[in-house]
Formats: structure tokens, C-alpha cells, sequence
């Protein structure tokens, strides 16, 4: 699926407009410079591909999927902008899509990225809401 989104971004054949109820990846894009990174070629790297991998999220990519929960739990070296409730919303889309490759590590990357020590209630509950929502969107049935 990752590689489809991707080859349909690469053509012009669709773009994330494509996509209304998911923000457009842009959306997501830090605008501080990569130069001011720790790793400014990894964030250069992430920017420029972030396009395609986003797309290979909302389209049902497991892979895809899992960048995007850690660029948006991390930040990926300034690249992205950080938001840590999305990126435990993304977590448990991950999780609850029962992809093939889902491991213990995705699981345990909810409680990492999810739990007390990365959020609090409210935050981890809208999470969930937000989960439910894009799980519907990605065809995820529960």
C-alpha cells in the first residue's frame, strides 16, 4: 500500500487534497531550519519525503504509519512539528489495524508514547477519540 501512495504522489495522479478529512502533511511541517537541527540532514531527509509518507499512512501503510507516530511523537530532529497526542493517536491506529508486521513493540511503543509519563489523562483520552476517528477514515474496523 506504502509503495502505492507513494507512486501516486510521484505521478501527480493524486495529492493529499485527495485526503479531507486528514490535515495535509504541509500542516505538519516545522518551519524552523534544518541547519538549527542536531541532524540537519535526517531533517532535511524527513521534509522531503514527508509528503509520501504521510500519504502511505492515511493510506493503510504499517511502516509509513510508524514514522509518522515518532516524527509527530519526536519531532524527527526538528523536521516535524512535535505533537505528542497525535503522534499516541497514530500509535493506536497502528494497533488497532492489526497489520500483519504489528509487534509487541508497537504495543509497548503505545504505553511509551501514550502512557503517564508521556501524557496525561485528558490528553491520552483525546488520543483515543482522535484513534476512532482515523481508524474509521483508514477502513479500520474494530
Amino acid at each position: 500500500m506504502q509503495w502505492f501512495a507513494a507512486a501516486l504522489l510521484a505521478c501527480g495522479c493524486v495529492n493529499l487534497a485527495e485526503f479531507p478529512d486528514f490535515p495535509p502533511a504541509k500542516d505538519y511541517v516545522a518551519t524552523m531550519s534544518c541547519d538549527l537541527s542536531a541532524d540537519p540532514a535526517g531533517c532535511r531527509d524527513t521534509r522531503a519525503g514527508w509528503a509520501v509518507t504521510y500519504a502511505g499512512a492515511v493510506g493503510g501503510g504499517y511502516e509509513s504509519q510508524n514514522r509518522v507516530a515518532l516524527c509527530l511523537s519526536t519531532g524527527c530532529d526538528t523536521a516535524i512539528v512535535e505533537d505528542k497526542v497525535l503522534g499516541c493517536a497514530w500509535r493506536h491506529v497502528i494497533v488497532g489495524a492489526k497489520h500483519v508486521a504489528t509487534a509487541e513493540s508497537d504495543r509497548a511503543a503505545v504505553e511509551r508514547f501514550c502512557g503517564g509519563s508521556a501524557l496525561d489523562e485528558a490528553d491520552r483520552q483525546t488520543a483515543r477519540d482522535q484513534a476512532a476517528v482515523w481508524m474509521q477514515l483508514v477502513g479500520v474496523t474494530q
